[in-house]
């Protein structure tokens, strides 16, 4: 579990042991959604997204921006190879998304001013900075996250929650004021185990279908019961029991039983996607968006490489890049990355010289971020770092954009206005403006 952990040494088990995880991240009842009808004036180009975060800032250097000519501090270990496109070099262990890059689209040129992971993963999150100072260790929430604010405004399939998370929630991964409804549907159970199984989902072992609807229908009458004592309007327990209702759906229905056995894929489709834990994560998030979820993101820690940044990276990077290359392509080759809109990226980049311990420390002046799918048009680089990777250069971009451009693909407003429970107007992103390079 070391491998999860931040510079802070946050973990999973810390973000429970907090009590986040029962209020923004819980269980069924608090994560199921009665989903909103559609409604939005932009063009949609994309019906579901998978979001990779890097959790801790992943390097630049070592990823999509190598600086060769750099000095040896600069540039590191690594030497650069050849893409698919000419002239656009990745780092060394990004062999299989070179492979792949003229599917992708790279942008080289995000910054920001949060360099730590509290502040940084906020901003990248919800496209909205931290309102207050924040600490590194910190888990805030300002402003709804992105997976949040599609849950709220595309609909999932009858008995789908609209927003997973896989296998822990970012740490401003959540609703805020939008409500638990639409934090996410964690999914922590590792589904590389050969019984993997999703909590919540399946009926408990002993506990037959009949008897199951037996216990529900008797709940039902107690319900009706005490209602005819209370029944008034707005009661806040209705909006409980359409969180009942869906888990009763998500339980009973074939179709999302279907989406969560990951057993029935064949050892191919298994083993190109990797046989860990995060090659299968992402299989079940292609799985979930096949079956209609519009929104998952894929967690994944152990960016924060404060030293031996080289060694770390020899193990880590391969079977991760690869993972996602083997998603790229499968999702083309089943027709679905058209709609299927692919991000990566984490809260901010890594220092351009290599510290005294062989690691890189945080740097939010320049950062990359992976795009493909959704009709983005692929085989491009956006922006650019100066010729050391300090700072970005030229099509200087903000977080704002990167989440704006999310909203758009899936037909969301980002300029939409959104009123909170004491109905005050909030914005959901200040600078709506999308990336346009991006755009098909």
């Amino acid at each position: 579990m070391a491998d999860q952990r931040n510079c802070e040494g946050v973990s999973r088990r810390d973000c429970l042991q907090l009590g986040l995880g029962g209020l923004l991240a819980g269980g069924l009842s608090g994560a199921l959604r009665a989903t909103a009808d559609e409604s939005s004036s932009t063009p949609r180009q994309a019906t579901s997204c998978i979001l990779v975060w890097m959790d801790g800032g992943p390097t630049h250097y070592e990823t999509f921006d190598p600086k060769p000519d750099a000095p040896l501090e600069i540039r590191g270990e690594y030497e650069p190879i050849q893409t698919r496109l000419p002239g656009v070099s990745f780092s060394r262990h990004c062999s299989q998304l070179a492979d792949v890059a003229d599917r992708l689209a790279i942008v080289r040129s995000i910054r920001h001013n949060q360099g730590n992971h509290g502040a940084g993963n906020h901003y990248m999150m919800t496209g909205s900075p931290p309102r207050i100072p924040v600490g590194c260790g910190a888990f805030v929430s300002f402003h709804p996250s992105i997976g949040s604010v599609v849950a709220s405004e595309v609909s999932a399939p009858d008995g789908l929650p609209a927003y997973f998370s896989i296998p822990r929630m970012s740490r401003s991964g959540g609703p805020n004021f939008l409500g638990a409804q639409y934090a996410p549907f964690v999914v922590p159970d590792d589904p590389n185990s050969s019984n993997f199984r999703v909590r919540d989902v399946a009926l408990p072992r002993g506990l037959e279908t009949a008897r199951f609807e037996s216990r529900r229908d008797l709940r039902k009458s107690v319900d009706q019961l005490l209602r005819m004592a209370d029944a008034r309007a707005g009661d806040p327990v209705n909006s409980i029991d359409r969180f009942y209702q869906q888990g009763y759906q998500l339980v009973t229905s074939p179709a999302a039983q279907r989406a969560f056995d990951i057993h029935l894929e064949s050892d191919e489709t298994r083993d190109a996607f990797g046989r860990n834990s995060f090659g299968q994560q992402a299989l079940l998030a292609r799985r979930l968006v096949e079956a209609g979820v519009p929104f998952v993101t894929l967690y994944n820690g152990g960016w924060d490489h404060h030293r031996d940044i080289f060694k770390a990276l020899n193990s880590k990077l391969p079977p991760f890049e690869a993972t996602l290359a083997a998603l790229i392509r499968d999702l083309e080759s089943r027709g679905m990355l058209e709609s299927t809109l692919v991000v990566a990226l984490g809260e901010f980049g890594r220092t351009p010289k290599v510290n005294s311990r062989g690691g890189r420390d945080h740097w939010s002046n320049a950062m990359s971020v992976m795009f493909a799918g959704g009709q983005t048009p692929a085989g491009q680089v956006i922006g650019s770092t100066d010729r050391h990777g300090y700072a970005a250069q030229s099509r200087v971009l903000a977080p704002e954009n990167f989440v704006s451009t999310v909203y758009s693909k899936l037909g969301i407003d980002p300029g939409k206005i959104v009123l909170t429970p004491e109905g005050r107007p909030v914005l959901l992103v200040h600078d709506a403006t999308p990336i346009r390079e991006l755009m098909g």
